[in-house]
């Protein structure tokens, strides 16, 4: 892809996306993730209906009347998109392979941040740290961001959410917002999660293509596992093998929400032929 036409890649995906972060996620982002405290903002004459319990008492006895205490939510915010390229992403059967619905979530979540005047950073991963972008604000950063989305090429097809997790842990000290993007086709990440959820708000973004969930009865077929490179002949005909497939992932699936559920993080799965905006919708109102 040369350059010109991955900047017009990047414009289209700024036009949807920002649209939607204007006119849909800013007000329940704004809403769904709190600042991290209160500061103080300034002290006025107390009003009927003023909270004595912030009175301040030395303005007050200065002053031989009773002044207030006035804070105002500290709001600006650090978010870090972490999100998945291994070689799985670039499965699709229908609208849009899964990094594309994965780079127009992250976009969305970046512009809505973005009018909120928070900070956003990007990891990107695979079995291994691929890309960091620390933090930033601004619409040129924002951007930078989606060029990287698009046109990144991991060293790996690997994946290791683990991995990211700790990276995570390593580089962040304060508290931030965290979007885990990812198909979660994977397991063995709870104990990390946990530490991470500890200090972040995490939200696990699982976007999935329904061919996954069961595989076609299409007799003998040669095929390639995205993130090994190994290629097999797979009777599809066989119900054993078919049933053996999805149980495989189902496993996976719940292992994603149940470990997401029990270390305290927020979890929202959306398909590649259905509406994610819907499904993040739904998701900041139930928190808010």
């Amino acid at each position: 892809m040369d350059t010109k036409e991955i900047l017009k890649k990047v414009r289209k995906i700024e036009i949807k996306t920002r649209r939607l972060s204007d006119h849909i996620f800013s007000g329940e982002y704004h809403t769904s993730f709190k600042g991290r405290g209160m500061t103080f903002s300034e002290v006025r004459q107390y009003q009927f209906g003023d909270d004595i319990r912030a009175i301040d008492w030395n303005v007050t006895a200065r002053y031989n009347e009773p002044y207030i205490k006035v804070f105002e939510e500290e709001r600006e915010l650090t978010m870090m998109l972490m999100v998945d390229v291994s070689g799985s992403e670039s499965f699709g059967t229908q609208n849009a392979f899964k990094k594309d619905i994965i780079t127009e979530v992250a976009a969305t979540m970046a512009f809505s941040a973005t009018q909120n005047n928070d900070k956003i950073g990007l990891i990107l991963f695979s079995d291994q740290i691929e890309l960091f972008i620390p933090p930033k604000k601004g619409k040129s950063h924002v951007l930078r961001i989606i060029r990287e989305l698009i046109e990144f090429k991991p060293k790996s097809n690997k994946t290791d959410v683990s991995q990211a997790l700790k990276f995570l842990s390593g580089v962040q000290k304060k508290k931030a917002i965290i979007f885990l993007i990812s198909d979660f086709i994977t397991e063995g990440y709870e104990h990390t999660l946990k530490i991470a959820a500890k200090r972040h708000d995490i939200t696990g973004v699982r976007v999935y293509d329904h061919r996954e969930e069961q595989m076609p009865n299409i007799g003998m077929v040669n095929m390639t596992d995205a993130e090994t490179g190994q290629t097999m002949l797979v009777n599809t005909g066989s119900k054993s093998i078919r049933r053996e497939y999805e149980k495989y992932y189902r496993d996976k699936v719940n292992y994603f929400t149940q470990t997401f559920s029990r270390c305290g993080a927020g979890a929202v799965s959306t398909r590649t032929n259905e509406s994610y905006v819907t499904k993040l919708l739904s998701y900041f109102k139930a928190r808010g």
